[in-house]
C-alpha cells in the first residue's frame, strides 16, 4: 500500500524513512506541538517551499533543465488568488478563478518559453529565462492598477479560513481553533497531495524518459525520443506545480507584491534548498525546506543566545552576534555542500548501499 502511494520510490534507507516519518508528523501537528504565531508561520513556509522546491527539482534534476524564471510562474500563482480575491470578494469561488486563471496563464507563458528557447544550449536558456523573469517583475511593479506596483495587493480570504473566525469557544489540546489553522491544514493537505503526484510523474514512464535525456540527450534522441517535446512537457508540468505553491503562499499570507514572491533572492533560496536537500529527489525538496526554513527562521535567536553566553569574551559575542547570521547560514550552506556533496537524501542512500567492511560482514 505504502509502495503504490509513492509511486514505488520508497526512501531506500531507514535513517530516511525516520526523517521522512518525523518530518510528516512534525508539520502534522506543528499547530500544537510548536504553538505561536512564528513557528507556525515557518512550518507553512516548509509546506510551500517544499511544492516549490520539488517543482523546480522536476526541471533541474530529473530533465537537467536550469531556469531562473520559476518564480516567475509562482508570483503568478500568487497574483492570481491576490487580483481574484480583490476583484470578486472573498469567496471560493474568487480562489477557484485566481487559481485555474493562474494555472491558464502558466501554462501559455511556460509552453511558450520552451518552445522557443528549449532547442538553444543550457547557458543561453538560462539567460532567456532570467531575462523573462526580470521583465516580469518589473511589469508587475508597473501595472499598480490591476497589480497594486510595489505596494503589492491585501486581501481577505473566506471566513472560514481568517483569524477572526473561532468555531470552539475552549481552547483544543492547549491551543485556541480559529481559521488560520483551518488555513494550515488546507496548505498541509495541498503539499501532501501534489508532493505524491510529483512522485507520480517522475516516477513514470514519462519521468523515466527526462532521466534519460539528463543523463544523455543525444542517446535519447537517438532511440526516438523528441527531446524538445519532453523538455517542454517538462517546463509546463514544473511550471503548474509552481503556480499552485504561489497559490498556498497568498492563501497563507492574505498578500502579495513583487519582493513576496517574485525576487530574484527566492529563486536563489531555491537553488539553496534543492542543493542542500539533494537533487533528483522530491524527499530532497521536503528535507532541505525544513533544514533551510528552520536556519533562517530561527538562527538569530541561536546565535542572540550564544552571543550573551559567552558575554565575557567580547571577541567571541561579537562574532556570535545575531547581525552576523547570513555569515553562518554562508558558513553552513558551505559544510553542507561539502560534507553532503550529493544532498542529505543522496548521501544517505549512497550509505545504504555502501558495502561493508569484509570483517563486519563474516560476524
Amino acid at each position: 500500500m505504502l509502495q503504490r502511494i509513492l509511486s514505488g520510490d520508497l526512501p531506500r534507507s531507514r535513517v530516511l524513512a525516520v526523517i521522512l516519518a518525523v518530518v510528516l508528523v512534525g508539520l502534522l501537528l506543528a499547530p500544537f506541538l510548536f504553538p505561536g504565531v512564528k513557528a507556525l508561520n515557518v512550518a507553512a513556509k516548509v509546506l510551500v517551499f517544499a511544492v516549490l522546491v520539488a517543482s523546480f527539482d522536476l526541471l533541474l534534476g530529473y530533465t537537467g533543465i536550469v531556469s531562473f524564471a520559476h518564480t516567475m510562474f509562482f508570483g503568478i500563482g500568487a497574483y492570481g488568488i491576490a487580483i481574484a480575491t480583490t476583484r470578486l470578494g472573498p469567496t471560493w469561488g474568487a480562489l477557484a478563478v485566481g487559481t485555474l486563471a493562474a494555472l491558464a496563464v502558466s501554462l501559455v507563458l511556460s509552453l511558450l518559453i520552451g518552445l522557443f528557447s528549449l532547442r538553444v544550449r543550457a547557458i543561453f536558456f538560462a539567460m532567456i529565462t532570467l531575462a523573462v523573469a526580470a521583465a516580469f517583475q518589473t511589469l508587475a511593479s508597473q501595472l499598480s492598477d490591476f497589480t497594486g506596483g510595489e505596494d503589492g495587493l491585501s486581501f481577505k480570504v473566506p471566513e472560514v479560513l481568517s483569524p477572526s473566525f473561532e468555531p470552539l469557544e475552549n481552547p483544543f489540546l492547549g491551543v485556541d481553533i480559529d481559521g488560520k489553522i483551518f488555513c494550515y491544514y488546507l496548505l498541509f493537505v495541498c503539499a501532501v497531495v501534489l508532493i505524491l503526484a510529483m512522485l507520480r510523474v517522475v516516477n513514470s514512464p514519462f519521468g523515466r524518459v527526462l532521466q534519460a535525456i539528463r543523463e544523455n540527450e543525444f542517446r535519447a534522441e537517438a532511440i526516438g525520443y523528441r527531446v524538445v517535446v519532453y523538455r517542454t512537457l517538462s517546463s509546463v508540468i514544473s511550471a503548474l506545480f509552481a503556480t499552485l505553491a504561489g497559490c498556498m503562499l497568498a492563501l497563507w499570507l492574505r498578500y502579495n507584491g513583487p519582493e513576496t514572491s517574485l525576487s530574484f533572492e527566492i529563486m536563489m533560496d531555491v537553488l539553496l534548498i534543492v542543493v542542500i536537500g539533494g537533487m533528483g529527489t522530491v524527499y530532497g525538496a521536503a528535507i532541505g525546506a525544513v533544514l533551510f526554513m528552520v536556519a533562517q527562521s530561527y538562527l538569530q535567536d541561536l546565535l542572540r543566545l550564544a552571543s550573551e553566553a559567552v558575554g565575557a569574551l567580547p571577541w567571541l559575542s561579537a562574532l556570535l552576534s545575531p547581525d552576523r547570521w547570513l555569515l553562518w547560514l554562508g558558513l553552513l550552506f558551505v559544510l553542507s555542500v561539502y560534507y553532503f556533496p550529493t544532498g542529505v537524501v543522496g548521501r544517505l542512500r549512497a550509505a545504504r548501499r555502501a558495502p561493508r567492511p569484509l570483517a563486519e560482514a563474516s560476524r
